[in-house]
């Protein structure tokens, strides 16, 4: 059997007031997992784990004006 990868519903958003989950700086990007609840992620957390967040997020906030390495870029 093998496991289907799903893409998560990218949204952007104009501001986050969470804090990062992992360092308690200003959150860039809050990501709702699939199996419930969300976590809050600073840029530089959020980029160094967008491969694992991508894998088992169900949507993803992205506030306005940062890059997440994490979306695919659309043509």
């Amino acid at each position: 059997m093998s496991a289907t990868t799903l893409s998560p519903k990218v949204v952007t958003v104009e501001s986050l007031s969470e804090r990062c989950d992992r360092c308690s700086a200003a959150a860039k990007l809050e990501v709702t997992v699939a199996g419930g609840g969300t976590l809050a992620f600073c840029g530089h957390h959020g980029n160094k784990h967008a491969a694992d967040l991508v894998r088992v997020a169900s949507r993803v906030a992205v506030e306005q004006g940062f890059a997440w390495a994490g979306e695919v870029p659309t043509a």
